[in-house]
């Protein structure tokens, strides 16, 4: 069960029409575009798609033509969590996971776990899942830190569980965690503007939002930092770095569509209670994109 996901990987948009349908076209475009643009995997469903805001039969679309698309030319990683963990394990029990190479779950959310709860959670979901597992860490949403004691704990104790999607943005925690971890599990940024420096740390890479459009740029960034070419990373990472804040000034995913619609892979509409970003953030994301996409 061993499977380090190293590199770049993109946690998808779901492109809407201007009737706010999927927009399967426009999500087959930006697969192609990843891919070309040298990324190491996909991850559909996660929190850049608005999952929360697509049913059940539109999420099995989505999912569907990410792969279809891929056509096995990189790994998916298929987003599989909630605050109901009887919910979730019914999911891996019961629902066919073909094409798809690992599941991301992120810590649950709004019911505020102790970290006791945490373990638990992830515990009853290691002993359900038929793929490996990339545990999610994202305080900032959930209101619950994973800490890396419980982190390392999960780590130890199921070989299944291979990583964590870390965005805490407490390096202090990242470090200690990259510090203990077995040799099988991985420690992803789940932050594209701390990328670089938690690779230098120890990191395997990054699950990014800005590389949907950024693919080319994002990814030489990451392969240049693992194979500590610091000073050609660290060009990169401050070329796209005013982008990266400008993307998430008013929200993800309404910064990344918007790029993504300067560049004409899809339209930027989300869907309520998102909207898209002001005019004012429009413009500056268009005039920044003419500064950075020929580097």
């Amino acid at each position: 069960m061993k499977h380090t996901f190293q590199g770049t990987g993109v946690a998808l948009v779901t492109p809407f029409k201007n009737d706010f349908s999927v927009d399967v076209e426009a999500l087959q475009k930006i697969t192609e575009h990843t891919i070309a643009g040298g990324v190491e995997y996909l991850v559909a469903l996660g929190t850049t798609s608005e999952a929360p805001v697509l049913s059940k039969e539109e999420k099995k679309l989505v999912v569907k033509t990410i792969i279809e698309a891929t056509g096995n030319r990189v790994p998916i990683v298929l987003g599989v969590g909630g605050n109901n963990t009887a919910e979730i394990i019914h999911q891996l029990q019961n629902e066919t996971f073909e094409g798809i190479s690992a599941i991301l779950s992120v810590v649950p959310y709004y019911n505020k776990p102790t970290q006791n709860g945490i373990f638990a959670h992830f515990d009853a979901i290691a002993h359900a899942s038929p793929l490996p597992i990339i545990l999610y860490n994202v305080p900032g949403r959930t209101s619950a830190n994973m800490n890396a004691e419980t982190t390392i704990s999960l780590a130890e104790k199921h070989s299944n569980i291979i990583g964590v999607k870390e965005a805490s943005g407490d390096f202090a925690q990242i470090m200690e965690i990259i510090r203990l971890k077995p040799v099988h599990f991985a420690v992803i940024s789940g932050d594209d503007a701390l990328t670089m420096p938690m690779i230098a740390l120890g990191g395997s890479g990054v699950i990014s939002v800005a590389a949907n459009a950024l693919s080319r740029q994002f990814s030489e960034m990451v392969r240049l930092q693992l194979e500590n070419k610091t000073l050609e990373a660290r060009k990169l990472h401050y070329s796209m770095l005013p982008m990266i804040g400008l993307l998430f000034s008013e929200g993800n995913p309404a910064g990344i569509k918007s790029l993504l619609n300067a560049m004409d892979l899809c339209e930027e509409f989300v869907r309520l209670p998102l909207v898209s970003v002001s005019k004012k953030t429009k413009d500056l994301i268009k005039t920044e994109w003419t500064k950075i996409s020929n580097i």
